[in-house]
């Protein structure tokens, strides 16, 4: 039998016709919502902020890691630390910093985010040159190493016994935020045919978190055709062209990038602020209670947090409302800024984000504090 959501278009009090615009003088719009911004929601109207707490008791709060301090990794993947994840989704830091080992991934799909650094991907289906910015997308059991040209940190996102696709991006057509020309596949060309032969390899292969070795008289990466609809690619967050309003603060549903079971993958990037006068111009308070949010923070300055840096990010677990830092919403409420040239990896997951041990001194203890002004 099927089921539909309890709709209640009610209203109470003193209110806004339309969410995220023209609030009543003095309040704090806080949404509540279901099923991440997709479902039912209330649009509260406070009269101080949601986050204006003065102490957290207890375990649940929101917290922030500096990955920048971070120590390197190993040349194989499956050497990076895991940092946060549960059954469906494990969130790594990987740096390479030479030639990596051919691994594959036998638990799931693969998603890498290039933080720094640039160099070139030789995969089953080819050779594909990456760089900063890059999402690597690589399905479950293709074999991979890298060459790295110059070495930096990448995040490591693998949708575990899961497959990424991409949005449903409805009435906007399928050719927007970014057309499928805009994603780079790997070619079979002199360089990728010249590093096939009879050396002796090795393939690192992943499966349940453990890893075993294949050993060969040869480079099994050598393919010489290929021909389907299955594939390795790149998207750089350079081709995102994203969706906005001048009039309305969409909510972050609309940059989503890829979706996995359990999980979506969504990207910010530079973009004109609202010039409503009306329309808020910052993302809004709100308590998206189906699921945890993690957002890696790559370059400029994100618009809703003060002290939070590139290679830095922070995951706000659900049961707590929030929102942007109280300069960050000074400065929207001001008009100061017309423009924000942040780029930022957001996952939000399903199901509770669970966090690693860590060295000391990579999360900022005292982030859950810093909505005190």
């Amino acid at each position: 039998m099927s089921t539909s959501p309890i709709y209640w278009p009610l209203a109470q009090g003193r209110h806004s016709p339309q969410a995220h615009a023209d609030l009543p003088a003095g309040s704090y719009e806080r949404e509540m919502g279901r099923d991440g911004f997709a479902g039912p929601a209330c649009h509260f109207h406070h009269a101080h902020p949601p986050t204006g707490w003065s102490a957290i008791d207890g375990e649940l709060r929101p917290r922030a890691f500096d990955f920048n301090l971070l120590s390197a990794s190993d040349t194989c993947p499956w050497s990076a630390p895991l940092l946060l994840g549960n059954r469906q989704l494990a969130i790594r830091q990987w740096r390479a910093g030479q030639p990596t080992p051919l691994v594959r991934d036998a638990d799931g799909d693969l998603l890498l985010f290039v933080h720094a650094g640039a160099g070139t991907l030789f995969c089953d289906w080819g050779r594909l040159d990456y760089r900063d910015g890059d999402y690597l997308l690589l399905p479950r059991g293709a074999l991979w190493r890298l060459e790295p040209a110059t070495p930096g940190p990448m995040l490591l996102i693998e949708a575990i016994d899961g497959r990424y696709d991409l949005p449903d991006r409805g009435l906007l057509g399928r050719h927007a935020l970014f057309d499928a020309a805009c994603l780079r596949t790997p070619v079979i060309d002199d360089a990728f045919l010249a590093q096939q032969g009879d050396t002796p390899t090795a393939v690192r292969v992943k499966r349940f978190d453990r890893v075993s070795t294949l050993r060969y008289p040869f480079n099994p990466l050598d393919s010489i055709g290929w021909h389907g609809d299955l594939c390795a690619f790149a998207l750089n967050w350079r081709d995102i062209r994203p969706v906005m309003s001048h009039r309305y603060h969409l909510p972050p549903t609309v940059h989503a990038t890829f979706f996995a079971p359990g999980f979506m993958i969504s990207t910010f990037v530079p973009r004109p602020l609202e010039s409503d006068p009306g329309a808020l111009k910052l993302p809004f308070f709100h308590s998206n209670d189906d699921y945890d949010e993690f957002i890696f923070y790559h370059a400029g300055e994100f618009m809703s947090r003060d002290h939070i840096y590139p290679g830095m990010a922070t995951l706000h677990p659900t049961g707590l409302p929030h929102g942007p830092h109280p300069k960050a919403f000074a400065t929207a409420a001001a008009g100061a800024r017309a423009f924000t040239d942040e780029v930022a990896v957001m996952v939000d997951s399903r199901k509770p984000l669970l966090v690693a041990p860590l060295p000391d001194g990579v999360e900022w203890t005292a982030y859950a504090d810093s909505w005190k002004g």
